[in-house]
């Protein structure tokens, strides 16, 4: 969580925003949950074009669709925008969603296996498509005990309330990324449990992997700890069906276990991202285009590197 240690200012400024989405909460909540999420989805799908973002979801289609028409690619970005203001409005309404189990199909038979090796220890990775704050529930639903990480945002009050709503679906925890979480999950593997990560976003301390023809930012973090610990790999998803109704998979990977170890992880990334990048193929209008994914340098005087095991 951010620091509480403000000044006057600055916590005024973030009581206000937290007013403000407090605010939004109650309507959202107030409103029926097929309701809400259409309500939303509209309206950004007409105000979001008009920022700056649309035009970089536009250039990243076009790179990663060079053939794909202006008027198609338009189509797909005003869909992405459509997706992520039903996604905005479902999440003040995820407890209902958690016990609503007819929204959802699940293929979880993957993840029974995964869950009946190692004692239940097992990473899962997952990327921004469909509604990705459900992508847990086949975890949750074959007894998996799941921990995750997030990024925490800056307004510590917004923080506490939007991590909260999400606790349902991780019932080890959910934690803000820092070199102490990282040592807690690895610790939660280590123990029998199931960690899980969002992995589709650019890390420029990470590796580059093919990606849509061009090389892009990952985090090798989850394959390292699964090939380190020997537990198997989970990459899942969902997709939006009708309204809100969602299909959510989860698929065992095979990755790199007996080679060198740096290249083992660089290749058992690639290979996460090769299938993201599959079923991002199936639905672009799911994922979320506005990534920084292939941009960015490494920091400087630091060589792009592969993370080590943090420290038991």
């Amino acid at each position: 969580m951010a620091n509480l240690n403000l000044s006057f200012f600055m916590k005024l400024r973030y009581a206000c925003e937290y007013a403000v989405l407090r605010a939004v909460a109650a309507i959202m909540r107030a409103l029926p949950l097929e309701t809400a999420s259409r309500l939303m989805g509209w309206a950004w799908s007409r105000i979001a074009p008009l920022t700056k973002r649309h035009a970089h979801a536009l250039e990243n289609l076009e790179r990663a669709y060079p053939d794909m028409s202006a008027a198609e690619r338009e189509r797909v970005a005003r869909g992405m925008w459509n997706n992520l203001g039903r996604v905005a409005a479902e999440s003040f309404q995820l407890d209902r969603l958690y016990r609503d189990k007819h929204r959802y199909t699940l293929d979880v038979e993957d993840a029974r296996t995964a869950g009946a090796q190692n004692g239940g220890a097992c990473v899962l990775v997952s990327l921004h498509t469909g509604n990705w704050e459900l992508v847990a529930q086949p975890a949750t639903d074959v007894g998996l005990e799941t921990a995750a990480v997030y990024q925490a945002l800056k307004n510590p009050y917004a923080d506490r309330y939007l991590s909260g709503l999400r606790h349902l679906f991780y019932p080890a925890g959910l934690y803000p990324k820092s070199h102490s979480t990282a040592r807690k999950l690895v610790h939660h593997v280590r123990d029998g449990g199931a960690i899980a990560f969002l992995s589709d976003q650019r890390d420029v301390r990470g590796v580059q992997v093919p990606f849509f023809g061009h090389p892009a930012w990952a985090t090798p973090f989850p394959v390292m700890v699964a090939r380190t610990y020997n537990v198997p790999l989970l990459v899942c998803r969902t997709i939006r069906r009708d309204g809100v109704n969602f299909h959510i998979e989860a698929k065992l990977l095979e990755i790199p276990r007996d080679g060198d170890r740096q290249s083992d992880i660089q290749e058992g990334t690639a290979r996460v991202h090769e299938l993201f990048e599959r079923w991002i193929r199936e639905y672009p209008e799911q994922w979320m285009w506005i990534h920084r994914k292939w941009n960015g340098k490494p920091p400087k005087k630091r060589k792009q590197r592969i993370y080590a095991p943090p420290a038991s």
